[in-house]
């Protein structure tokens, strides 16, 4: 078991447990640094900082993961350390929010001209307060009987390529890296190989701004991440890393901490902070 995980969402987004509960959790797994880094959101931020005032052994790093759509894959963008307190940033994720729902009503039209019947009701109640998510609508799914597993959702219906896929509202790589950049955050690409060209897009964000890559992720082999790491130091960026932890499959899914993140990676990623110009004593629980 790992002492950092830098790639954790909660209910806030698509995640099971509230932000309290995820912070409750990474304690008492033993974790030393957590980074809730939930979808197109920062609102599980504030309640996590203040959950961990409890666990002074606890650093809690604020982040977010920005979704973007590129032609055949698709592009994440971790932001640590981003303000969450920004009006602009308030207002650029409010217009994803809307996007999210509106998606979201599309793929449970599209599910039930497939003979998958399921109430938007229930999808909206499972999500609770976070924003509409694909993973809400396959646990709809699931608890119906259509499908064995929250993978199997998505496999056959709702990824990229399934019969009840419905695009959202699109933000470039690019101009998501200069949003976190607007934002005081630190622009890193989460798990790279969802891009269908990897080092290109990573040579493209560099140039707008990149400051590194998430080359430590739940099932990736030991060479994918020496591949990663290798990029990094191409192209001079640091390196993080987590499970992508959501809490929705317990069985099938690596807990917090199941990925091995080295702690340097936390050094240097609290080292460009510290130069940024954030003040990590008041932005983390366990200061």
């Amino acid at each position: 078991m790992g002492r950092v995980d830098l790639h954790v969402h909660s209910s806030a987004s698509d995640g099971r447990f509230t932000p309290e509960e995820v912070v409750r959790k990474a304690a008492g797994l033993g974790l030393t640094y957590l980074a809730l880094a939930d979808h197109d959101t920062v609102d599980g931020i504030a309640p996590a900082l203040r959950a961990a005032r409890e666990f002074p052994g606890l650093t809690v790093i604020p982040a977010i993961e920005i979704s973007t759509d590129i032609p055949d894959g698709e592009v994440h963008i971790l932001g640590y350390f981003i303000d969450f307190t920004s009006p602009g940033l308030a207002q650029a994720l409010e217009r994803f929010r809307d996007s999210r729902v509106g998606r979201a009503m599309g793929m449970v039209a599209k599910l039930e001209k497939l003979g998958v019947h399921i109430d938007w009701a229930r999808v909206k109640e499972i999500a609770g307060e976070g924003s509409v998510g694909r993973p809400h609508i396959a646990q709809a799914m699931l608890e119906k009987g259509y499908i064995g597993s929250i993978q199997e959702a998505f496999t056959r219906y709702i990824g990229q390529d399934g019969p009840a896929y419905v695009e959202r509202y699109k933000m470039t790589p690019v101009e998501a890296v200069q949003l976190v950049l607007e934002n005081k955050g630190l622009p890193v690409m989460a798990h790279p190989f969802t891009a269908p060209d990897p080092e290109a897009m990573i040579a493209e964000l560099k140039e707008a701004g990149l400051d590194g890559l998430e080359a430590y992720y739940k099932n990736y082999t030991d060479k994918q991440t020496e591949d990663l790491r290798q990029l990094a130091r191409k192209y001079r960026l640091i390196t993080t890393g987590g499970t992508d932890y959501h809490g929705l499959d317990e069985t099938q899914e690596v807990i917090m901490g199941g990925t091995r993140v080295p702690l340097k990676a936390v050094e240097q990623l609290l080292g460009l902070a510290k130069k940024r110009g954030r003040d990590i004593p008041e932005l983390t629980g366990g200061a």
